[in-house]
């Protein structure tokens, strides 16, 4: 089974790709779990969530049904270690002792071409760009074979159907 990571800014559509994905593959995908958090949280979030959302999120990734070609993880360990970094220029001993334990062999790393969806848990949508590279630079540092997505979903549909083909045929 191939573990393909989605990341990317906020609102690249990183779950609608995973969703379209596990579908169009029939496979099982694991859903942001920092949504659900948050969305149930009933406070503002801080630095010692993070950690708790990376903890669900790792053991939902070591849960993801095996017996499927791929399982497409919507946001990972690689997003909370940027956006911590990110937001407060550090990042928790958790996350980082446990970036390589996720087991994905593949990243899709969306780019921020389509419009911002506001919503209520997304925080910056000025910093997508200097997120995206980010992550990107993120990716390089850790090894991880990548590729970009871009364009509208039928575009990105079909760049992942090729890396995705060319994976399996390896």
């Amino acid at each position: 089974m191939h573990r393909i990571g989605i990341i990317g800014p906020e609102s690249s559509g990183k779950s609608e790709l995973s969703q379209r994905l596990a579908k169009r593959y029939s496979c099982p995908w694991v859903p942001e779990y920092a949504r659900e958090y948050l969305e149930n949280l009933g406070r503002p979030y801080n630095y010692e969530d993070l950690e708790i959302i990376a903890r669900k999120e790792l053991n939902l990734i070591e849960n993801c049904d095996k017996s499927n070609e791929f399982c497409f993880i919507d946001t990972e360990l690689v997003i909370l270690k940027v956006w911590s970094e990110f937001k407060y220029r550090k990042c928790c001993d958790f996350i980082l002792e446990n970036l390589d334990k996720q087991g994905i062999g593949f990243y899709l790393l969306c780019y921020p071409d389509i419009p911002w969806e506001d919503d209520p848990l997304r925080e910056n949508p000025n910093d997508r760009l200097e997120l995206f590279e980010i992550y990107e630079q993120e990716l390089i540092r850790l090894n991880k074979k990548y590729v970009i997505i871009k364009g509208d979903f039928e575009e990105r549909m079909a760049i992942c159907e090729a890396f995705l083909d060319e994976l399996v045929s390896r």
